[in-house]
């Protein structure tokens, strides 16, 4: 990889983004003239699916309305009605290809995977397509990787992109553009060289899979401009030496707060049918019953909670939104209202807005929407100490960070916020949070600052 030379980004990989002299820049004008006349594609494997989805969208959307950048978004297959997304699967034959991609994707992990339980944890990133010569590829002046797995983009595709000698940036949503197919390493620190000894796969060893596909990857990236979207994954980047030589910032994904904005509690509670004399424990996930969103622990949680707060028995319900298996919700000690599957922002705004509390026990995160948009929403939230999650939350300003993976902590989070908002301190401190560090403004001056950067420099 050829390393950037100038100094403000050499800066940014040693000290991160806050001693550099972009974050002084990063205030400039909103409605700067070279991101008018800039066009940006966006690329991401799915429109709708996903936490990366959503961020992407939202990002395309704040740096039009902010910077008035052309953006274009190409996805795997396109399912909603948004006129910037362009389906790279409009047909039935090109959707049937592509759900064969994402099977042969699958089937080449199948003889090496651990346990089933890892199945979509782990991606080798060698079936994909070669959108290199795409009008809107070819049209760009900057290249805007999101999240690219699963039959989408290979590691060859990438190459591909790459050999175009156009500027690449890559807003890492997860850990899998630099290890050798994780998602999520947790404790195993082997990204940093070469990968290896891989605990995902049923064989580890020296040269196992997982060196060979993080070898992929060295042989097919060139110039990057990488952003996490936490400082957190930030750091993870930096300390993969697949990464070295290349920009490295941290900037969040936007939100518009005119969307996801407070409530009156009665008002919102009228919007879902729902009593309006309860307090409300929310839980929210895209898979509820996915591994690592920690569903056991709010259950477990949620027992202790109603052991220690008897009192409080009648006065506290359930509200789940999310797909996944709802058999789960019937083990929980109160009483649940399951939204299902929400795709009106209007009903999600509603679905924050009336809780008391949203608790997040995932295992693994990044940057989630959801504690993003329960804090715009004015919610505070309770979640484990893990991944990006400590940027989010302040503990005890507006939330509760609780001790990984400990459901007593979990408890005594959702009880100390249930006591302690009565006169609204923690829902104004959440609110505060998102208008200072995710709105749309502040998060498209940030990129509108790099973007112009990079072209300055070519």
């Amino acid at each position: 990889m050829d390393p950037f030379v100038p100094q403000i980004y050499l800066d940014c990989i040693k000290g991160s983004y806050q001693n550099s002299p972009l974050r002084e820049q990063s205030s400039f004008s909103i409605h700067c003239h070279h991101c008018t006349l800039m066009k940006v594609v966006f690329i991401n494997t799915s429109d709708s699916s996903g936490g990366a989805a959503i961020a992407c969208l939202r990002l395309q959307k704040a740096l039009e309305k902010h910077l008035g950048i052309q953006g274009t978004i190409l996805v795997q297959e396109k399912k909603m009605q948004n006129p910037a997304v362009i389906s790279l699967s409009p047909t039935p034959l090109k959707k049937k290809l592509a759900w064969l991609r994402f099977v042969a994707e699958r089937l080449l992990f199948l003889p090496y995977e651990k346990s089933k339980d890892i199945r979509f944890l782990f991606n080798r990133g060698m079936v994909g397509i070669d959108i290199s010569s795409h009008p809107a590829v070819q049209n760009a002046d900057i290249i805007h990787l999101h999240w690219i797995t699963f039959g989408f983009l290979s590691t060859h595709s990438l190459k591909k992109l790459f050999a175009l000698g156009k500027p690449i940036v890559w807003t890492f949503h997860d850990m899998w553009p630099f290890t050798g197919g994780c998602h999520h390493s947790g404790d195993c620190d082997h990204y940093r060289q070469q990968c290896g000894n891989c605990k995902f796969v049923k064989k580890p060893g020296i040269n196992d899979i997982s060196k060979m596909n993080w070898l992929a990857k060295r042989a097919a990236y060139g110039l990057l401009f990488s952003v996490g979207c936490s400082n957190w994954i930030a750091r993870k980047a930096s300390e993969s030496s697949l990464m070295a030589g290349c920009y490295i910032d941290s900037i969040p994904n936007p939100i518009d707060i005119n969307i996801f904005t407070p409530l009156p509690k009665c008002q919102a509670k009228l919007q879902l049918n729902i009593p309006i004399d309860k307090h409300y424990i929310l839980f929210a996930s895209m898979r509820i019953n996915a591994l690592k969103k920690g569903f056991s622990y709010f259950e477990e949680a949620l027992h202790i909670f109603k052991s220690s707060n008897k009192r409080a028995f009648d006065n506290i319900e359930i509200i789940v939104f999310g797909s996944g298996d709802y058999q789960v919700l019937n083990h929980l000690p109160f009483p649940v209202h399951n939204l299902g599957h929400l795709v009106s922002e209007s009903q999600i705004n509603a679905a924050y807005s009336a809780a008391s509390v949203f608790v997040t026990p995932s295992l693994e995160e990044n940057l989630p929407n959801t504690i993003m948009e329960s804090l715009a929403c004015g919610t505070p939230v309770v979640g484990f100490k893990v991944g990006g999650i400590p940027e989010m939350i302040e503990h005890k300003v507006n939330g509760y960070l609780s001790d990984y993976a400990c459901p007593e902590s979990l408890a005594e989070g959702i009880s100390w916020i249930l006591k302690n908002n009565s006169d609204g301190q923690l829902s104004h401190h959440a609110r505060q949070k998102v208008l200072e560090c995710y709105s749309e403004e502040v998060v498209a001056a940030k990129y509108g600052s790099i973007y112009n950067h990079i072209l300055a420099k070519r």
